[in-house]
């Protein structure tokens, strides 16, 4: 190209003078960190979940209360992992005839129970029963215990696996399809349902208390039952699940004991064992391979099953071996462990329905939805997040109620426990540095997405706390925090337009705060990825360009920044060219930057040169602004919704240096618009500010010295033809400045 076209000619000197960009329309707030949180908030959220349903509804619990068969009780012999503990469990039931395990539904507590109550019963000469939903008039305790505001209490149904997670038993029939499980809570029974007229000497009893029950009234509770029991010789194991009941028996440590379950992979291949001894050898060795292959790890997107999760899969493997249960099939079941899962948590949540008495269930809800949005974020974020919800919660259900906040934690990280989810040490990105922080996470892949998608399809009535929470978080100008919550409304917008486009976009887009209408650009974005939501995002974002409201304006013009709404980079392009004649140029440029750290950098480039022919100055300043911030801006502050791994080792480089180096075929087209921009009058005293601050940023990496040294000459010449005299020396006069 010659310095007679249109690219090179200097421009008339009227009008103002260009400047470099000193910031982005957040002015600095949510860009550094963000590339990291977006990252890991996409890592997160976009997986596929399998169906949470494969059933219409949950099928009756298949084991009958009541005495315990001996057929079960041999089966369970053969297959049930002694946990660490044992013996001393063993020991403290024999001495005091009561012993509650305190742990999570699905995790074995209750074959531990049986395995407790079948050794001391057989030794004693009894049998083992199972209580229902209530204590048995049989065994001579007033409901109420004797105890003053217990009457009415419901006892939980006794039965020995956690709810939606079969354990033993439930595996598939011969058609393949697993039992699912329902189990019945309350007070609804009638007394004396299970079966049991009265205690008998020597007999073992497996009592399970629901998760709400109040945390004062436990230990007079169990007292009862234990001068019960030991009064008529007999043995009691109470199941409790984690909660704040749990916390205040483990803290008495008079009759209660953490459990620890056994390890998935033993309780896996005892029951493959079981279900193949009497099956040709092959097939157990097929279903041990099969248990094996990274694509059922995959499917399962859980890092450890539970006991309960664990004696399921051993089902399914077994139908997949005998030929029973196809391929797709036994992955479709595998997808729906996490969906089961966070379905049986939801379900918990909703049985209490007052305040105070729901306020541990909302907050254990809160909790698991917090750490699905900040999966992998800061402990400190993720439970600021929880609370914040756990208010909103709170306040829906009863808006006369004003919830507080428990200042001290009764077992610092047992929340954790009830959500799945462990702690370790993280990094957050500060962009020039990290720090150290106390990451959490779900143990699974999947359960983030199952979480989220859970709560927000089957529960609608959720929804509005949560559109108002997100909305909340979406204003906060950490990166850390507005970024996530900003993709997880986009998701659930995908989910359900219509509703996430009055509660979510609009209210965010319409507000005088610039990160909270950043946040509505990037959920509109995240939201456009459904081909089935694109078109009407992009007609939406049509709509705000071409109107005469300023922040829907500016918010279209970030939306088209992460390229998804509009279908293509071109079309993105095109868009952004068009909404450059009603904008400065400030945050178009900065979108159409951001497009350039993107997946396509050579059609941005063609782009912009074409933007500095076009007689319209809008668009030649939209090329020329977008030129210096190339050479101004950090690479991890222009963090999409892409993965674009090329440019990942240059994060901390200019956005120019960076795609030089990952993309050396675009240096022609970079020297053509630099040097453009360095000669046309508008730009050219800024374009030198910037060249020199390129140049000094550079002088101690040597790796992108080599790559400055590499592309400098090509300022100096235009293709094969070198510049005229004028412009030559300008750019030489740069650079023996430095």
């Amino acid at each position: 190209m010659s310095a007679s076209e249109d690219v090179d000619a200097p421009a008339e000197s009227r009008g103002r003078r260009l400047d470099i960009p000193k910031s982005g329309p957040l002015d600095g707030a949510g860009q550094p960190g963000g590339a990291r949180t977006a990252r890991e908030a996409r890592a997160h959220l976009h997986i596929a979940v399998g169906p949470a349903r494969l059933c219409a509804e949950p099928a009756p619990y298949p084991l009958p209360e009541g005495p315990v068969p001996r057929e079960e009780l041999d089966r369970l012999r053969r297959l049930y992992r002694t946990v660490p503990g044992y013996a001393a469990m063993r020991d403290h039931l024999r001495r005091t005839g009561l012993l509650a395990l305190c742990g999570e539904p699905g995790t074995g507590r209750a074959w531990t129970g049986l395995a407790l109550l079948a050794e001391l019963s057989e030794l004693a000469g009894g049998g083992v029963s199972r209580l229902g939903s209530g204590i048995p008039h049989g065994l001579g305790i007033s409901h109420g215990l004797g105890i003053p505001h217990l009457s009415g209490l419901p006892l939980g149904s006794g039965l020995p696996y956690g709810p939606g997670v079969p354990y033993g038993p439930g595996v598939p029939d011969g058609s393949g399809t697993p039992h699912e499980t329902g189990i019945p809570h309350g007070s609804g029974i009638p007394h004396g349902a299970s079966g049991v007229e009265k205690t008998e000497r020597g007999h073992g009893y497996l009592l399970e208390l629901t998760a709400d029950q109040p945390d004062f009234a436990i230990e007079p509770l169990l007292d009862r039952l234990r001068a019960h029991f030991a009064g008529h010789e007999a043995f009691c194991v109470v199941l409790v699940a984690g909660g704040p009941a749990a916390d205040r028996l483990l803290r008495g440590r008079r009759h209660a004991v953490p459990y620890e379950p056994p390890a998935a992979a033993d309780v896996l291949d005892r029951h493959l064992t079981e279900l193949l001894a009497d099956r040709p050898t092959g097939l157990l060795e097929t279903a041990r391979a099969t248990a094996r292959r990274p694509e059922l790890a995959e499917a399962l997107g859980l890092d450890e099953p539970r006991p309960g999760e664990a004696a399921r899969l051993a089902g399914l493997l077994a139908a997949h071996a005998e030929g029973r249960l196809s391929e797709e099939r036994l992955l479709e079941h595998c997808r729906s462990f996490a969906p089961d899962q966070a379905r049986a948590w939801f379900l918990e949540a909703g049985r209490p329905g007052t305040l105070p008495a729901a306020l541990p269930a909302l907050s254990a809800a809160a909790l698991r939805i917090a750490l699905a949005v900040f999966n992998g974020s800061s402990h400190s974020l993720m439970a600021e997040a929880a609370e914040l919800l756990a208010w909103e919660l709170a306040v829906t259900l009863d808006p006369q109620y004003a919830p507080g906040r428990p200042l001290f934690a009764a077992r610092p990280g047992a929340s954790l426990a009830t959500a799945r989810a462990v702690h370790g040490d993280g990094v957050e990105d500060l962009g020039d540095a990290s720090v150290p922080v106390r990451a959490v996470w779900f143990e699974g892949r999947r359960l983030a997405p199952a979480v989220l998608h859970e709560s927000w399809d089957a529960h609608h009535n959720l929804r509005g706390p949560m559109a108002r929470w997100l909305r909340g978080l979406c204003d906060d100008p950490r990166p850390q925090v507005w970024v996530r919550a900003a993709v997880a409304a986009g998701a659930l917008c995908a989910r359900d337009y219509l509703y996430g486009l009055v509660e979510l976009a609009l209210p965010l887009a319409r507000t005088d705060s610039p990160v909270q209408r950043m946040a509505a650009a990037t959920a509109l974005a995240e939201a456009s990825r459904p081909p089935g939501v694109r078109p009407a995002v992009n007609g939406l974002l049509r709509d705000w360009a071409r109107g005469d409201d300023e922040r829907e304006r500016e918010t279209a013009a970030l939306a088209h920044g992460y390229g998804l709404a509009a279908g293509s980079i071109v079309a993105s392009l095109a868009e952004l060219g068009r909404i450059a004649c009603a904008d400065d140029g400030r945050t178009t440029s900065y979108s159409v930057l951001r497009l350039l750290a993107g997946t396509e950098p050579e059609t941005v480039l063609t782009a912009l040169t074409r933007w500095l022919r076009d007689t319209r100055r809008p668009r030649r300043d939209l090329a020329l602004l977008t030129v210096l911030r190339a050479v101004t801006t950090r690479t991890s502050h222009l963090w999409g919704l892409c993965e674009v791994p090329e440019l990942e080792p240059y994060a901390a480089w200019p956005l120019a240096t960076a795609v030089l180096a990952a993309h050396p075929g675009c240096a022609p087209r970079l020297a053509e618009l630099l040097r453009a921009t360095l000669t046309w009058a508008r730009s050219a005293g800024a374009a030198e500010d910037a060249l020199v601050g390129w140049i000094r940023r550079a002088a101690g990496d040597e790796r992108q010295l080599t790559v400055l040294c590499g592309f400098l000459p090509r300022l100096a010449q235009d293709g094969d033809e070198p510049l005229d005299a004028a412009a030559a020396t300008r750019i030489r006069e740069v650079l023996e400045a430095l």
